[in-house]
């Protein structure tokens, strides 16, 4: 029997488990032989055995040959098996429907879940509003019904306001969903968005690490940064980058500064101020007026000596308000290198 698979000379012999022997057999058998045995399992063993296929990698002849004479079956093969996701969904699509099948393979590579409100509460919120901001609300109301509520307030605050807060007043008036409906919604988003996030690159770690650093005191920072730098100074400077810190304040535009300044209570802007380097605070005194300049003076001169933690605090609030308002389209945060040129 041909069954176009192709033979792996130099791959290692290797044991199989259970799930491995019968995924192989029936790979071997093929869509027209193996057939009669794929109707006889259920969803959960068709399930099973469909893992095991997509994780064989390359099966040499000698282990096909032990494994058929196992089984006391003599089957003629011209080469190895290589299981992977391919050769499975080919499989499965020889003798299931074009549904079911895309059902499992899903199931197998995309996100953990047993159903697609599962799934999607396991998918990144910015990656899911960034999909649904292009929905009718009422669409995204419904789907962020039947998510978990904690992930779906994560992704109404990614939403853009207007619509989030659109969603929020649909999701208070929401009635009960008709089955239909619900079942139109979940294949098309089984079908245009579940089907391509299995190829949606993973985020980067370097960037995940960052936005933990950034979240650090000043203190336990510089600990883990010089540890960090002793093991791996690429990491270590690739994290520098992306962070954005107080410092990185200074990078903004006069009319950003502003509308953040704006924004900010009066005495944590003084506290942050407070424990900032001179370039710093000239910086942000060059972003007031005269008078609103000397008031703020003033304020930290009153303070007398702070804590350190305090000054951390503050200027963590001050970032995460910027990255907030930056988030809402209100201000543009530009994390460039200082030695930049703008040329007009």
């Amino acid at each position: 029997m041909q069954t176009g698979l192709v033979v792996g000379e130099d791959a290692d012999h290797r044991a199989l488990s259970g799930n491995e022997k019968a995924a192989v057999l029936l790979l071997a058998l093929g869509p027209d032989h193996g057939r009669p045995i794929w109707e006889e399992l259920d969803e959960m063993e068709i399930r099973q055995l469909s893992r095991s296929m997509v994780g064989l990698g390359p099966i040499t002849q000698a282990m096909l040959d032990e494994l058929l004479a196992e089984f006391v079956t003599i089957v003629s093969s011209n080469g190895a098996l290589s299981g992977n996701t391919e050769s499975t969904e080919r499989l499965l699509m020889s003798f299931l429907p074009a549904d079911r099948v895309e059902v499992i393979m899903e199931e197998i590579r995309g996100p953990a879940g047993r159903n697609m409100w599962e799934k999607l509460s396991n998918v990144q919120e910015d990656i899911l509003a960034n999909y649904l901001k292009n929905e009718y609300p009422q669409t995204i109301a419904v789907v962020l019904s039947k998510i978990s509520t904690d992930h779906a307030s994560r992704v109404l605050a990614v939403l853009p306001e207007e619509l989030a807060l659109d969603v929020v007043q649909r999701m208070l008036g929401l009635d009960p969903v008709q089955k239909e409906i619900l079942e139109k919604i979940e294949a098309t988003l089984r079908t245009e968005f579940m089907s391509t996030l299995s190829h949606t690159q993973r985020r980067d770690s370097h960037e995940q690490m960052a936005e933990i650093f950034n979240s650090f005191d000043r203190q336990t920072e510089a600990r883990f940064m010089t540890s960090l730098e002793e093991a791996s100074r690429d990491s270590a400077e690739r994290i520098k980058e992306l962070m954005f810190t107080f410092e990185d304040l200074t990078r903004l535009e006069a009319s950003a500064i502003q509308t953040l300044l704006q924004a900010m209570d009066k005495k944590d802007t003084a506290l942050a101020l407070k424990g900032a380097n001179d370039a710093a605070k000239e910086f942000f005194f060059g972003n007031m007026s005269a008078r609103a300049s000397k008031m703020l003076q003033d304020d930290m001169d009153a303070m007398g000596p702070v804590r350190l933690k305090d000054v951390d605090q503050a200027q963590g609030k001050m970032v995460s308000i910027a990255k907030d308002m930056a988030a809402r389209g209100e201000i543009i945060i530009t994390k460039g290198k200082g030695d930049e040129e703008m040329i007009a």
